[in-house]
C-alpha cells in the first residue's frame, strides 16, 4: 500500500514537473520572440537615424556687402577760385574817381596838387571797400567748401553705418539659422537616443526573462527526473 502511494505521488510529481517544464519552455519562447522584436525595433531605429549635418553649411561670405566708398570722396577746396571781381571793381572805381577829379579840376581851375590829393583820397576809399568785398567773397567760398566737406563726410559715414548694419544683420541671421539647425538636429538625436535606450532595455529584459524561463524549465525537468527516480526506487523496494 505504501509503495502504491509512493508511486502515485511520484507520478503526480512527474506530471506536475512536465507541465511546469512545458510552461517554462513556452515562457522562454515568448521571451525569445520578444527579444527578437526588440532587436528588430532597435535595428529599425538605427536605420532611421538622421544624417550628421553641418549647421553652418549655408553660411555665406558677406564681404560683398562692404563697398569701397572712396570714389564718392572729393576735395571741395580743390577748385577754389581767387576773388578777382573785387579787385576789378577796385581798378574801375579808381579810374572813374581819377577821371572825375580831373574833370573837376579842369572846370574849377584848381591846382594840380589839390587834384592829386583828392584823387588819392578817393582811391584809398575805394581800395578799402574793394578789399572788404574781396575778403567777404573769400570767406564765403571757404565756408561753402567747408560745408560741402562736412556734408560729404556725413554722407559717407551714413553709408558706412548702413553697410555695417547690413553685415551685422546678415551675420545675425546666419548665426540664428545655424543655431536653429543645430537645435533641430539635437532634438531629433535626443528622441532617437531615447528610442534606442527603450529598445535596448526591452532586449535586456527579454533576455533576462528567457534565461529565467530556461532555468525554470531545467529545474522542472530536474524535478521530473528526481520523481522518476523516486518511483523506480519505490518499485525496487517492493
Amino acid at each position: 500500500m505504501a509503495v502504491v502511494a509512493a508511486v502515485a505521488a511520484g507520478v503526480g510529481s512527474v506530471v506536475a514537473g512536465a507541465v511546469s517544464a512545458n510552461q517554462a519552455k513556452q515562457a522562454a519562447k515568448g521571451a525569445r520572440n520578444e527579444k527578437n522584436r526588440a532587436e528588430a525595433e532597435l535595428q529599425a531605429v538605427k536605420d532611421a537615424r538622421q544624417d550628421i549635418i553641418n549647421p553652418y553649411d549655408s553660411t555665406k561670405n558677406l564681404s560683398d556687402l562692404a563697398q569701397d566708398l572712396s570714389g564718392q570722396m572729393s576735395n571741395p577746396f580743390e577748385n577754389m577760385g581767387v576773388a578777382t571781381q573785387a579787385a576789378e571793381i577796385q581798378m574801375e572805381q579808381a579810374d572813374i574817381a581819377l577821371a572825375n577829379t580831373l574833370d573837376t579840376l579842369r572846370a574849377t581851375g584848381a591846382s594840380a596838387g589839390g587834384a592829386t590829393a583828392l584823387a588819392q583820397a578817393a582811391l584809398q576809399s575805394k581800395k578799402g571797400i574793394a578789399a572788404s568785398i574781396e575778403q567777404q567773397e573769400a570767406n564765403n567760398e571757404k565756408m561753402r567748401a567747408q560745408g560741402e566737406a562736412n556734408l560729404q563726410q556725413q554722407k559717407v559715414a551714413e553709408q558706412q553705418r548702413l553697410q555695417s548694419v547690413a553685415i551685422s544683420e546678415g551675420q545675425r541671421e546666419q548665426a540664428a539659422d545655424a543655431a536653429g539647425k543645430q537645435f533641430e538636429f539635437q532634438a531629433a538625436e535626443n528622441r532617437t537616443n531615447m528610442d534606442l535606450d527603450r529598445a535596448a532595455s526591452k532586449i535586456t529584459q527579454a533576455s533576462a526573462n528567457e534565461a529565467s524561463a530556461n532555468q525554470a524549465k531545467a529545474a522542472a525537468w530536474g524535478g521530473v527526473a528526481s520523481s522518476i527516480g523516486g518511483i523506480a526506487a519505490a518499485g525496487m523496494g517492493n
